[in-house]
């Protein structure tokens, strides 16, 4: 092993230093003599070195040698030692595991035996308790007749296996002298004998009102296996007394004399069917197991199909339903088709139901036709299905809550409560969509379009307005009555369709409202605008008429108002109730229950919501085009005619090239005054003459508008204002100097302020290049000089200001002063 470390050692020693050096210059490359003798002297080195190392390698090759024959002897007596031991444990191994598998095929079929034996012992104490049972069923229902312990042998013998019950070894040991059949034919002709005497005690005990009697014999139908029969007989005994008390419910009120005597009676059905199902289901459950109550409450709805179907057929012939479906369908609604018809020349306007105008033969008709349909009667019979629907959504959800299973509701997978097979295919479901669902969905239609129409018939405008600022006019808003009967008529119909729970109704009467809100109200409103209320001079150059003015600017605030109402009934009705949003101040009962709780299955709530969201964004796209419309109309008839005049009083004799003697001359005029010159430069006299004409025009119509109206028109306003006043500070190019630049600056912005006062802010971001033009005019040299040598985008950032000039415009606006073009 000395040698084999040696030459390990060897092998992992480092190398040499000198072989670690740089190469050497090669001796072909070296051009003096010196360079030469230094190359030769390093090749000499290496060459020795290398030489040692050689011969160091060549004395140790032999100990190597050795070491290796050694290393190949002591493998092969390994490989020997190897092969004895496998021999060893071969022969010394082998017994125990022959001795292994002996025991462990010894003790499996000991428990083969054993299984055999406890399944022998098994069947015989089944064959023992099968003629335990066989005998005690023939015993009990001897002499004794006690039909408990009947029914619990039978249950007991229930219990035993089928091929054990008809084995050949039972029917060997089971049968004796006194019951010589199999245990079988015994059993089976027990249980038979047994269900018809139930049955006809069960039925008994009913026909004499027995409850006792009734659950003793219920209980003991499953007992003998017989749970079909015995849910069948429970099911035609609590029929009979759901039939009983509806028809006697039904007695009570024959003519239906009171308003809602219908809608109690099937009330009273479907609470009577509901307390059936809520106190006897325990009992049901427990003695015929989990999810049984399900066929008691299929039975039951068969009876309730048919008592609600004769409830609802009485009232439908009671209250002529199909005749005023007929008349409704036939109305004309003769007043909105007239008024939507263009408007003959010379026409002042249509005349309202009450008004002293002459009627002629239209208006007569019209009265005829509104006489045709009484809207009371329509109200009550909406009022009646709306009681009838609410309660068949609260029956459907009992019932579906009842049908299923804990595991269904609580599934991940689950989208909440579905209606059950059995109730979506029962004649009273469809009897409902037909006698209630239907006519609701054509009489809220008519009754929320003829209340619309009827609105605008009746439709007053607000007393005592004046565009005149001295005169009380009353608190704001200024609206029509029309706005208040129309929307509250909205809530009115939103609210009834949602207490329905009935997406069928929601997703015919939401769109419906959707349609008269767009095409009626908004459509009557902008006919008024265009044909009797449009502000239009009689003479060119003249202003309209007051009253014109004021009827359209009413008008527009029937928009807006209507607008805002439409948002906070659709956020109450969505659940945002609150005193804030609520209609008039505080919040209805109705409003704090939310949309998944009134409708519960699938994803009916989401589809409301969205429905209801779709009224709103509809209405307000159509308000907010025409409110914009009637805003421009407002502004180029009423407010733009007489912007320019006041633009011209307001410069009237304001000179912007005044020099040093001019200011000493007005100096000299006002006596007594020790002011300099900022004092004369500073005098407002600009200012005031606008203010005068700006409040004279503008006050009188916002405090008509509502506050949002009369931002949009002040907006609008401002925006004609800036261009105009724009245009006005370009035209006095070359004729003003720096005493004029400083004055006119100080004109421009007190123009601005007082145009802009009262309203908001933003308002002064639409006179920026008026504004940054007189910047511009009274920039020192130096400043200008470092704006022009400066890049645009430092120019644009330059403190913080953001330029609406461009350089060009900037010039030109600094030209503005004369002796600087």
């Amino acid at each position: 092993m000395t040698t084999v470390s040696k030459a390990n050692g060897l092998s992992s020693a480092p190398p040499s230093p000198n072989l670690a050096t740089k190469p050497p210059k090669s001796i072909h490359h070296a051009s003096t003599l010196p360079e030469i003798r230094s190359t030769l002297a390093q090749l000499s080195t290496r060459e020795a070195t290398i030489t040692s190392r050689l011969d160091h390698l060549l004395n140790t090759h032999h100990d190597l040698t050795h070491q290796l024959h050694r290393l190949d002897l002591l493998r092969a007596h390994l490989a020997t030692h190897a092969q004895t031991t496998r021999s060893i444990a071969q022969s010394s191994l082998a017994p125990a595991a022959s001795t292994a598998l002996r025991l462990s095929t010894a003790v499996s079929t000991l428990d083969t035996e054993q299984s055999a034996v406890r399944s022998t012992l098994r069947v015989v104490e089944q064959v023992v308790e099968l003629r335990a049972c066989v005998l005690g069923v023939v015993g009990c229902m001897g002499a004794p007749q006690d039909w408990e312990g009947a029914a619990s042998y039978l249950q007991r013998a229930r219990a035993i296996p089928d091929e054990v019950v008809r084995g050949a070894f039972a029917e060997m040991m089971v049968p004796t002298a006194e019951v010589p059949d199999s245990p079988s034919t015994t059993l089976d002709s027990a249980a038979e004998s047994l269900c018809a005497l139930f049955l006809r005690e069960f039925e008994r005990a009913a026909g004499t009102g027995d409850g006792g009697a009734v659950t003793r014999f219920f209980k003991l139908f499953p007992m003998i296996g017989r749970t079909g029969t015995g849910l069948d007989a429970y099911g035609r005994y609590v029929c009979q007394g759901v039939a009983a008390r509806a028809r006697g419910n039904l007695r009570e009120g024959v003519g239906g004399k009171e308003r809602l005597f219908y809608a109690q009676t099937l009330t009273k059905l479907f609470e009577h069917v509901a307390q059936i199902v809520d106190g006897h289901e325990p009992l049901v459950e427990r003695h015929y197991g989990g999810g049984m109550m399900v066929k008691v409450i299929e039975r039951l709805q068969l009876e309730a199909d048919i008592q609600g179907g004769l409830i609802l057929d009485t009232w439908v012939d009671e209250r002529s339903v199909e005749r005023k479906m007929t008349e409704v369908k036939s109305y004309a609604f003769s007043f909105l088709v007239q008024s939507f018809l263009s408007a003959p020349r010379g026409s002042v306007g249509t005349p309202r139901a009450m008004s002293p105008a002459i009627r002629d033969g239209t208006t007569a008709s019209r009265d005829a036709e509104d006489e045709s349909v009484d809207m009371k009667e329509v109200d009550g019979l909406l009022i009646e299905i709306a009681f009838m629907l609410g309660r068949w959504a609260l029956y459907t959800r009992f019932l579906a809550s009842k049908a299923t299973s804990e595991e269904d509701a609580n599934h991940p997978a689950s989208k909440g409560l579905t209606i059950p097979a059995f109730l979506a295919n029962s004649t009273l479901y469809k009897k409902v969509f037909k006698s209630l669902i239907d006519p609701f969905n054509v009489l809220t239609t008519f009754y929320f379009r003829r209340s619309v129409e009827k609105s605008f018939q009746m439709d007053e405008p607000p007393p005592d307005l004046s565009l005149s600022p001295s005169k009380d006019i009353g608190n704001p808003p200024f609206i029509t009555s029309a706005v208040d009967d129309v929307m509250y008529i909205v809530n009115q119909v939103l609210q009834r369709s949602l207490s329905t729970s009935q997406r069928s109704v929601v997703s015919s009467v939401i769109p419906a409202v959707e349609r008269v809100l767009g095409s009626d109200f908004v459509g009557m409103t902008q006919r008024k605008m265009q044909y009797e209320s449009y502000p239009k001079a009689a003479i060119q150059g003249a202003l309209p008429p007051e009253d014109k003015i004021l009827q359209f600017l009413v008008l527009i605030n029937n928009l807006d108002v209507a607008t805002d109402y439409i948002k906070r009934i659709i956020r109450t009705h969505i659940g945002f109730s609150n005193a804030d949003t609520s209609t008039n101040g505080a919040p209805s009962p109705s409003d704090s229950r939310k949309l998944a709780e009134l409708f519960p299955f699938g994803n009916d709530a989401t589809f409301v919501e969205n429905s209801l969201k779709n009224v709103e964004s509809s209405f307000e796209n159509k308000t907010s085009e025409l409110i914009a419309e009637a805003i421009l109309v407002t502004f180029s008839q009423v407010m733009k005619p007489r912007m320019r005049p006041i633009l011209v009083e307001t410069f009237r004799d304001t000179d912007y090239s005044i020099t040093a003697e001019d200011l000493a001359e007005l100096r000299r005029e006002r006596e007594g005054d020790t002011g300099g010159d900022d004092d004369i430069l500073n005098d407002d006299q600009v200012k005031q003459r606008f203010t005068r004409g700006w409040v004279a025009l503008s006050k009188p119509l916002k405090r008509i508008l509502t506050e949002r109206n009369g931002d949009r028109l002040m907006a609008t306003a401002v925006q004609y204002l800036s261009r105009a006043l724009e245009k006005r500070i370009w035209s006095y190019y070359g004729r003003v100097n720096e005493l004029g630049a400083v004055r006119m600056e100080r004109d421009i912005a007190g123009i601005v302020s007082a145009a802009v006062q009262g309203g908001k802010y933003s308002l002064r971001d639409a006179f920026s290049r008026c504004v940054q033009i007189t910047l511009v005019m009274n920039m020192e040299e130096d400043e200008w000089e470092e704006m022009v040598q400066a890049k645009d985008a430092e120019i644009q950032n330059e403190d913080g200001i953001v330029w609406y000039l461009d350089m060009d415009e900037r010039k030109r606006a600094r030209a503005i002063v004369k002796d600087r073009g």
